[in-house]
């Protein structure tokens, strides 16, 4: 793992989604660029000391030399400027990554790891980790089998309120790097939430960006990057979506809704409720899927660890990431192929989209006009 270290957030949670199903195991780290702090998380964690290291580019290097017990992949849990570059050394070193989002910086970047993943056949993930969701599988097998008819509307919102006030000038550490350009990149609210939108839709519905219109805004004052975004996009195919995220709706957690209006049906999921999926027809009673049930697709069941009635929720989605990872990184290992849906994970190709709709929000926003959003990354 290369961050996590103390006052980290995400990095606990994918030491549990990686651990959670038995398949993966903690071995090295480098988990602060503060070699003291990497060594308080590593001794936490019950590690060797030896392979506790000071700096990310000393453990690749280290870890590439060694045969035997050599790690299979590096997990990336940094702010968002060190993803690339982490990403980019361990696959040239010959390893597998799980990377958070977003990927990079830059579209160009992120082109680049995709023909990298090419080059090298490795394994990269990236922690979308909201597809994990069984309803969310069990969504999108609706709309592949046709339940909705043909796709007319799609409304996804992430409204959060933690940045409603200046909270980075207090020193807060998870507020302070996603407000900093020189960390987080070009945007805060797209790229920390706003691409878990765009990647949520793409995944349920396989809808393609075609145009798009957006406002972005910085509702705080003395705040260096944009709070609140608001977009319309049309969709290839005719389609018409409305894409809100939100880091200062007051009173808001972690409100991750989407919604999908079809010619025949609609479908309608709330990640803060994530165990239920509502689907509604004009002529009918309106259906609710329960995850964990015997009528779900076998992607929902396979994304599902205990019976019916028990909650499972965001560690349990954020595991299926792994899993899933697992599952390729275990076939290469051995030498074996595998269909799509055994190996059903963020890919590069999902980082570099949601790179490339980041930076086509800004452009809009900043000209204050419709601007052409289609893009195919690299395969």
């Amino acid at each position: 793992m290369v961050g996590g270290g103390p006052g980290a957030f995400i990095g606990a949670v994918h030491r549990m989604a990686a651990g959670l199903d038995g398949q993966m195991e903690i071995v090295a780290g480098a988990f602060s660029s503060d070699a003291e702090k990497s060594a308080e998380t590593g001794n936490e964690l019950h590690l060797d000391p030896a392979r506790v290291y000071g700096s990310w580019q000393e453990m690749i290097e280290a870890e590439a030399s060694r045969r035997e017990d050599r790690i299979d992949f590096v997990s990336i849990v940094t702010p968002n400027f060190l993803h690339y570059p982490v990403a980019k050394k361990a696959l040239e070193a010959g390893f597998s990554v799980v990377c958070d989002k977003p990927m990079t910086m830059t579209v160009e970047e992120a082109e680049h790891l995709c023909r990298l993943v090419k080059t090298t056949g490795n394994v990269f993930a990236l922690t979308h980790n909201y597809t994990g969701y069984p309803m969310v599988k069990q969504a999108r097998k609706l709309i592949e089998d046709g339940t909705l008819g043909e796709l007319r509307k799609v409304v996804v919102e992430y409204p959060q309120g933690w940045l409603s006030t200046l909270v980075e000038a207090t020193g807060q550490k998870q507020a302070s790097w996603r407000s900093d350009p020189a960390k987080a990149g070009a945007s805060s609210a797209l790229g920390d939430i706003g691409t878990h939108c765009e990647n949520l839709v793409h995944y349920v519905t396989g809808l393609e960006m075609e145009e798009m219109i957006a406002d972005l805004g910085t509702m705080v004052e003395g705040r260096a990057l944009e709070d609140d975004a608001s977009i319309l996009i049309r969709y290839k195919g005719g389609a018409r979506g409305i894409l809100y995220c939100s880091q200062i709706s007051v009173g808001e957690e972690n409100n991750l809704t989407i919604r999908v209006y079809g010619s025949e049906a609609a479908l309608h999921w709330k990640q803060e409720h994530p165990n239920w999926l509502h689907v509604k027809h004009p002529d009918g009673p309106e259906q609710i899927y329960k995850r964990g049930n015997d009528y779900v697709t076998e992607a929902a069941a396979d994304a599902s660890r205990i019976p019916a009635g028990h909650p499972e929720g965001f560690i349990d989605a954020f595991a299926n990431v792994y899993k899933h990872a697992a599952r390729a990184m275990r076939a290469q290992i051995e030498g074996k192929d595998g269909s799509a849906s055994e190996f059903d994970y963020p890919s590069v190709q999902d980082g570099a989209r949601g790179i490339h709709f980041i930076h086509t929000a800004i452009h809009s926003s900043e000209t204050r006009s419709w601007v052409d959003a289609s893009y195919s990354p690299p395969q």
